[in-house]
């Protein structure tokens, strides 16, 4: 078994909460990916049985939502935004910069694991661009200095 017993009741509990159990698959999907960090294909495979779907089923919710991952992830993930509002303030020369600093190119995993550099489409804050979240904390009105100063002190 890969997902913990107190996973597994924790699940069972949830299960409880709802008409059919299908219904407490996001929250069991976080509770294991809490514990292992990511979603593998055993984990599916138990979530399946528990759930009574094909472990298939438990693997398409996985790939639909963009805060579950199905192999293992750096410690922290830095997105730059590279929507207009953003790019036209230089978060494009930002993501490059940060790119040559981190010595990795953007949708790439710094050897020691510790950033995933990447972009996305909108933040959200396009009146503070250029912009960059680390995990779920937001920077605004970033330069190379900042960015910087905020990767570098990263655990």
């Amino acid at each position: 078994m890969v997902i913990s017993e107190l996973t597994r009741g924790q699940i069972a509990d949830e299960i409880t909460k709802y008409p059919l159990k299908r219904g407490a698959l996001l929250p069991a999907l976080h509770w294991v990916h809490a514990e292992l960090g990511h979603v593998t294909h055993e984990c599916a495979a138990e979530l399946g049985e528990i759930f009574g779907i094909r472990p298939v089923e438990v693997m398409e919710v996985v790939s639909f939502y963009n805060m579950f991952y199905d192999s293992p992830q750096p410690r922290h993930h830095v997105r730059v935004c590279t929507n207009l509002p953003c790019s036209l303030r230089g978060a494009r020369t930002l993501l490059s910069r940060l790119e040559s600093h981190l010595g990795v190119k953007a949708g790439e995993v710094t050897p020691d694991g510790r950033v995933g550099l990447g972009h996305e489409e909108c933040l959200g804050a396009c009146a503070y661009a250029p912009m960059m979240r680390v995990d779920d904390v937001y920077y605004e009105d970033l330069d190379f200095e900042a960015a910087t100063r905020i990767l570098d002190s990263l655990d």
